[in-house]
């Protein structure tokens, strides 16, 4: 017996990038619930952001936040203890992240060191988020309220993003791109977080006489290290209808389509031959 789990990015791949509708994959997350598929989103995404879109999604299992900041797992998911998470709000939590906190004060550095303008959320009003997000204010709030990781924008198109990592590094940190923003971040990615669920899920499936099979879909840099993990990597077109570039993997699946179309078309795809 075989136990589907799909890793999978918001914004830009389940999630249209200017409407944020998952309307576009409605087939696909039909047959994922027939199917008895486990869909784990993992996104850039704050808790705040994601616990509406879990509810509109009819979304139960674990999720994955602020690339790999934290796992949020619903109490009862697995039937033996995680040693390291702690127990909040009915969830087991595992931190994998650097505290918010510590990397607001190492963007400072970073900006100094670069001599130039940049500006993460911590600088930015909830309506200028809105403004560069185009979400509502109410939910561009939930967007600002970040506990490991900080997006940006970096202003100076001068800047070459070797310069920008190495400045980053200085600092004993990441740095990644999404679809709208830099972020820096501690040593989490998708990757990493994506990969100690899987090891417990694998855990679970043995004890329950099945055999895991993973897929990821994602558009962007953060979602290398993600799709890095799985069995099956999906990439998406994004909204110009090209590929990033900087996600070259062995055995990659270039997804017919643009976000949550391709999303939709490379999952039913791949679930009709699994």
């Amino acid at each position: 017996m075989r136990r589907i789990l799909i890793f999978t990015d918001l914004d830009g791949s389940l999630l249209d990038t200017e409407t944020y509708s998952h309307e576009a994959a409605a087939e696909a997350l039909a047959l994922l619930e027939q199917r008895g598929a486990t869909l784990i989103l993992v996104s850039s995404k704050t808790r705040s952001e994601m616990e509406p879109l879990r509810r509109r999604l009819n979304n139960h299992h674990p999720f994955i936040v602020e690339n790999g900041g934290a796992l949020f797992i619903p109490r009862g998911t697995f039937s033996f203890p995680i040693a390291e998470a702690s127990t909040r709000d009915g969830y087991e939590v595992v931190e994998i992240g650097t505290p918010y906190v510590t990397l607001r004060a190492a963007l400072n550095r970073i900006r100094e060191e670069l001599g130039c303008r940049l500006r993460g959320f911590g600088d930015l009003t909830v309506e200028e988020v809105a403004h560069l997000t185009g979400l509502p204010t109410a939910e561009a709030l939930l967007a600002t309220q970040r506990e490991y990781d900080e997006p940006f924008i970096l202003e100076d198109k001068g800047v070459a993003w070797d310069r920008l990592l190495a400045a980053v590094a200085t600092q004993g940190l990441r740095c990644t791109k999404g679809g709208r923003f830099y972020h820096v971040m501690g040593a989490n990615d998708k990757g990493i977080a994506s990969r100690r669920l899987m090891s417990w899920y694998e855990r679970l499936a043995e004890r329950n006489g099945q055999r895991p099979v993973t897929i990821g879909i994602g558009d962007s840099l953060n979602d290398r290290p993600m799709l890095a993990e799985v069995d099956y990597p999906i990439l998406v077109r994004k909204p110009d209808g090209s590929y990033d570039p900087d996600v070259q993997l062995p055995h990659l699946i270039r997804a017919d389509g643009v976000g949550p179309v391709g999303w939709n078309r490379s999952l039913t795809a791949l679930l009709s031959r699994l």
